[in-house]
């Protein structure tokens, strides 16, 4: 009878994974305010950029006295009545609470989770003198919206002009961000609806207000007077 084959020798016990090679992740701070004349410059920069990005750069006229004349005159109406801009900052650090101007609105923090810290490029002309936290805060987008009216509804709403997020901070969630800080406000008021349009060309865009329950009405077109035509349709002797 042959002799059993000798057991195998004990495997090695296995050695310590490495701490490079586990996932990290990183922390990225955020917070919504309300804008204020102090942040003008970073809106207007804002503004350029968006237009720059909905590539309609011949139609873009606004300045920073014109901005400031417009969203911030003297002794401004109460947010929320006209014109309101909030303003996205994040930060590497997280915030502390600031003064808001307007008791009726709380600044909205949320911590996000990324993988590889981000390179913002234009991290020194986005900075933010706001306060509340470290040096290292800068505007990261805004939306910009107002009062209208729904006959049908018989309630007002908030019309949003414009929403955008930089580049380098897209895909965060930072815009869905924005867009439900409206819509909380809104509800909060007990107002109707939210509506804003998009370029039929973004498709990304449309797809997401889509997955977030809004409605794209594609049997409305949006009609504008400008310009000129404003300007002689004003003097048309009716």
């Amino acid at each position: 009878m042959a002799a059993a084959a000798p057991p195998p020798p004990p495997s090695p016990a296995p050695s310590a994974i490495s701490e490079d090679l586990l996932p990290t992740s990183h922390n990225l701070f955020s917070r919504i305010r309300l804008a204020k004349i102090a942040d003008v410059p970073h809106i207007h920069k804002l503004i350029h950029q968006m237009a720059v990005f909905e590539r309609l750069t011949h139609l873009f006229s606004a300045t920073e006295s014109s901005l400031s004349s417009t969203l911030f005159p003297p002794n401004p109406p109460q947010p929320f009545t006209s014109f309101t801009v909030f303003l996205l900052e994040v930060s590497r650090t997280p915030f502390v609470s600031i003064d808001q101007i307007n008791p009726s609105f709380d600044p909205v923090y949320k911590t996000v989770m990324i993988d590889v810290p981000i390179n913002d490029p234009e991290a020194e002309l986005f900075k933010s003198g706001a306060g509340g936290g470290g040096n290292d805060i800068v505007v990261a987008g805004f939306v910009l919206f107002f009062p209208n009216y729904s006959t049908f509804l018989a309630k007002p709403g908030f019309y949003i002009e414009d929403i955008f997020v930089r580049e380098c901070y897209r895909r965060k969630g930072f815009g869905k961000m924005l867009l439900s800080a409206v819509a909380a406000q809104a509800a909060k008021m007990g107002y109707g609806r939210v509506e804003w349009v998009v370029l039929d060309w973004n498709v990304n865009a449309i797809k997401f207000y889509e997955e977030m329950g809004a409605e794209v009405m594609k049997e409305w077109r949006v009609c504008r007077l400008t310009g000129e035509a404003l300007q002689t349709f004003a003097n048309v002797n009716i």
